[in-house]
This record gives C-alpha cells, structure tokens and sequence, in this order.
C-alpha cells in the first residue's frame, strides 16, 4: 500500500494509457489475425513499458540504466519473435536472453539477500524441471540447446528477483519477474507445441504487464 501511495501517478500516466490501449488492441489483432494491426500494436505496446522505465529513470541510477537496457533488448526481442522463420526465432530468443542478463545485472544493484534468493530456489526448480519435461520432446535442431539455456537464464533471473525481497519495490520486481518468466510459456507453446489463439489470450497480457511493472520498479531505485 505504501509503494502504491509512493508511486508517481501522474508522471507514468502517459505511458500507462499507451498500454492501457495498445495491449487489448494487440489480443483483438492476434484474434482476428490481422497481421498489418499486430505488427502495429505490437511495437506501441512495447514502446509503453519503454516509456514508462524512461519517465521514471534517474540519471544517476545504476539499477534504471540497466533495466532500461535489457527493456530495450526485449522490445527487440518481441519484434523478431513476429516473424515466423526460425532463423528470426532464435534471434528473438537471443535478445530476451541477453534481456534477462541485464535485468540480473539490474537486480544486484538492488540490497540482495542471501535468503531471498534462497526463498525462490524451490518454486524456480520446480518450474525448470516442469518446463524442460514439456518442452524437450517438441524440440529439434538447434532449438534443443538454444531453448534449455534460455530457461536456465530465466532461473537465475528469477533468483536474482528474489534477493530482492525486503527492498523497495521488490513486489513489482517479483511479481514482474514471475509473470515475464510464466508468458513466455505461453510463447514456447505457440512455437513448439500448439498453435493456438488461447496463448496469446493469456500470453500477452501477462508479458507487458510483467514489463510494465519492472518498468515501474524504478520509481523506486
């Protein structure tokens, strides 16, 4: 409730409309879709939670910059996903691989504890282990190196989001963290399991918001 009263509303609120608008416009897109309207509300979608991290940086904080870099990796990332060949695939895999360095990176500037960290080794296991025992037997070809080492940067960046806990902000690290780490199920599944307008319905939403709150976590660093 505190942080809630903290945040500054009136500055992020450009940014929060953009999204507010971009993100359902992006869903009703992919239902229909109409591809020319979601490479279009892709791109603002993610110039929202960019936005935002640019409105609520500091100049002088290590933690902003490297967030924002790592944002910025993802907005990349999201654009090459867009495209259906491999090749482009596992350039977006890439980017929000390199994302997620960053936003470790970011996380450590941050008062980390041993026992956050430790708090979040159960709940990560269980999610590499269930998310390699689905995937695995989808992948072929490079895929079945590339996708296993992006999980396991995701596990250290989930981690990472839990030694932050007790810090300001740490909620929206963490409930930011966890959200980006669970939609990209949803981008797996797409890929590699099943085609299907039920990903996205969910997939989408939790993936902007999730950068939408890491976003917001500058406001208190």
């Amino acid at each position: 409730m505190t942080e809630s009263l903290n945040f500054p509303w009136a500055v992020a609120l450009p940014a929060l409309l953009l999204t507010a608008v971009t993100v359902p416009a992006l869903v009703a897109a992919d239902l229909r879709d109409w591809r020319p309207g979601r490479y279009l509300f892709k791109q603002l979608a993610s110039l929202g939670f960019l936005w935002l991290a640019w409105l609520l940086r500091s100049a002088d904080s290590a933690y902003a910059c490297w967030l924002l870099a790592g944002l910025v990796l993802c907005a990349l990332g999201d654009l090459l996903l867009m495209f259906e060949a491999e090749r482009s695939f596992l350039a977006g895999l890439v980017a929000f691989l390199c994302g997620h360095l960053l936003y470790i990176v970011a996380f450590l500037q941050i008062n980390t504890t041993v026992a956050g960290m430790a708090i979040s080794l159960l709940p990560v296991a269980i999610l590499v282990a269930g998310s390699l025992r689905w995937l695995l037997p989808h992948l072929q070809g490079p895929m079945r190196l590339a996708v296993p080492a992006y999980i396991l940067v995701i596990a250290a960046m989930l981690i990472a989001a839990g030694g932050t806990l007790g810090s300001p902000g740490a909620a929206l690290v963490l409930a930011g963290a966890w959200g980006f780490a669970l939609s990209d199920l949803a981008v797996a599944r797409r890929q590699f399991v099943r085609r299907s307008i039920v990903n996205g319905l969910w997939g989408t939403p939790l993936y902007f918001g999730s950068q939408m709150l890491l976003a917001a976590s500058i406001a208190f660093h």
